[in-house]
């Protein structure tokens, strides 16, 4: 099995050593940097298959770092873990917003980061394997050979796992889809408590897809329970 690639960009020097030392234990290549700049050229360079990017960095913040990976046609399918401060909600949901992948706070089980990292690693090697299939709903097109979204034959810009949350509920239209069902699906794994992330996923999924996101046609919520494509 040949060995991925992970590029992890952080400032702290005792935490970049603490992730590169269990990352390389676990059959992983190691890139490091400390600070924006240097990680945009690496991933122009290097191509990591996996990026941990802390958000608070010198120069250049992790903001900008996702915006640019992901503005690139080249890196914008890298799987992306955003660190963040603990109890900043607002970075979290920014972060998402931006395209990251999924996120953790710090302080963090190394466990749970090599958890996460095998888990958006899996989702992102299903991909190629996957049936390639066309669905239809309404006035939305959702190619999932090109991983390609139109509406009214306009292409919309999704991020990837805003693709991947259209293409569970289009693929299981009709049927309600708990929080947890979809973390599982979308994410790799059950995130206790992090259901948040899901509701912040649909509410920006929502603003693409839809005429109009206050009153949307396509995602239903069902409440205290989760979604639904109608």
């Amino acid at each position: 099995m040949s060995r991925k690639k992970a590029l992890v960009v952080d400032d702290e020097h005792h935490i970049t050593e603490l992730i590169q030392f269990n990352l390389e234990n676990s059959n992983f290549d190691v890139l490091i940097s400390d600070n924006g700049e240097d990680a945009i050229r690496i991933v122009g360079e290097q191509t990591p298959d996996v990026i941990i990017l802390d958000l608070m960095l010198p120069g250049i913040d992790g903001f900008e770092v996702c915006k640019r990976i992901r503005s690139s046609e080249r890196s914008r399918k890298i799987p992306i873990i955003m660190l963040t401060a603990k109890g900043e909600e607002l970075d979290k949901v920014l972060g998402l917003e931006l395209g990251a992948d999924d996120y953790l706070t710090k302080p963090f089980s190394v466990r749970e980061l090599l958890a996460r990292i095998k888990a958006v690693l899996r989702r992102s090697d299903d991909i190629p394997s996957r049936k390639a299939q066309t669905l239809k709903i309404h006035d939305i097109f959702i190619d999932t050979a090109n991983h390609e979204v139109y509406k009214n034959e306009k292409l919309v810009e999704l991020t990837l796992k805003e693709f991947d949350l259209l293409r569970i509920l289009a693929e299981n239209r009709g049927k309600v889809l708990s929080r947890n069902q979809l973390l599982t699906e979308v994410w790799g794994y059950d995130y206790s408590g992090e259901t948040r992330t899901v509701d912040v996923h649909v509410r920006y999924l929502r603003m693409k897809i839809e005429d109009n996101d206050k009153y949307p046609i396509y995602i239903e919520t069902i409440r205290g329970v989760g979604y639904k494509m109608k």
